[in-house]
């Protein structure tokens, strides 16, 4: 069975993560979506409804698994036995950054890192973003999915 993780905070989950996991899990029989905890930094959802969040819009894949985790990557694929990571590239800058880290990883457990193109629509996209726009009142709804949509409207205060 082929197996792969997608990696991220997703606070919250965007159209851009969404195009990622679309694409990995028509690549793979088991994505593994995991919510990294990052005890520094608080978020603008839990982590529990951050999951809620994604087990709703990837539902419909059907072969995607969706946990939190706290502690290296690299321990939740050795623990799991799964041998990719699969990550979004949105621009160069992202490049830099992330080839850093797969060898990293691979140097640590020998688990190999897939990049992906971030579709053209979607290069921009970032959960930071969205949340920024969200809370000045722009339209975001192009951006996530619905559900996340009527989620950050009410957290803003803005149903």
């Amino acid at each position: 069975m082929r197996r792969a993780v997608c990696p991220g905070s997703f606070d919250p989950i965007t159209n851009g993560h969404l195009d990622i996991i679309a694409r990995a899990s028509r690549l793979y029989d088991v994505v593994h979506v995991v919510v990294m905890i990052n005890q520094s930094k608080q978020g603008l959802f839990t982590v529990d409804e951050r999951i809620e969040l994604i087990r709703e819009v990837t539902a419909e894949f059907g072969n995607v698994q969706v946990e939190p985790y706290h502690g290296l990557l690299v321990d939740f694929c050795k623990q799991r036995d799964i041998p990719a990571i699969v990550k979004g590239l949105r621009a160069v800058s992202d490049f830099d950054y992330e080839l850093q880290m797969a060898q990293m990883n691979n140097g640590l457990s020998g688990v190999e890192t897939l990049f992906i193109p971030t579709s053209p629509t979607y290069s921009f996209l970032s959960s930071s973003l969205v949340k920024e726009v969200a809370t000045w009142g722009g339209d975001i709804s192009h951006l996530v999915p619905s559900v996340v949509l009527e989620a950050l409207k009410g957290r803003l205060g803005q149903e």
